[in-house]
């Protein structure tokens, strides 16, 4: 099993995850993180610390974020590594919490 990001992470890109993240499976996009499955080691740390509650255990997913497995298993194959926390956008507080922000990521 895995966790995975989903669109609540669009816009808002909370780095608080990455700094608790013991094998560094993050990777970064324009405006999103997502986890790589092979990586992730199922510990759940991630999971509470992101504010925008974005990270699901792969078996909670919600039935409309299923596809959001599939853009974690692709796009961390495509984009950088992330193992430091940054800050955030500066209005991710104005998107925390917007609901289906899937046409708002950027690849």
């Amino acid at each position: 099993m895995t966790y995975v990001v989903t669109d609540a992470c669009i816009k808002c890109k909370y780095m608080d995850c990455v700094e608790v993240c013991p094998v560094d499976c993050f990777y970064e996009g324009e405006n999103m993180l997502v986890i790589n499955p092979d990586e992730c080691i199922d510990c759940g740390l991630c999971e509470p610390e992101c504010p925008a509650e974005a990270i699901f255990d792969e078996c909670d997913l919600p039935e409309d974020q299923k596809q959001f497995y599939d853009i974690n298993v692709k796009y961390s194959q495509e984009w950088p590594n992330i193992v430091e926390m940054q800050s955030p956008p500066e209005d991710a507080d104005e998107w925390n919490g917007k609901p289906d922000k899937i046409n708002l990521l950027e690849v």
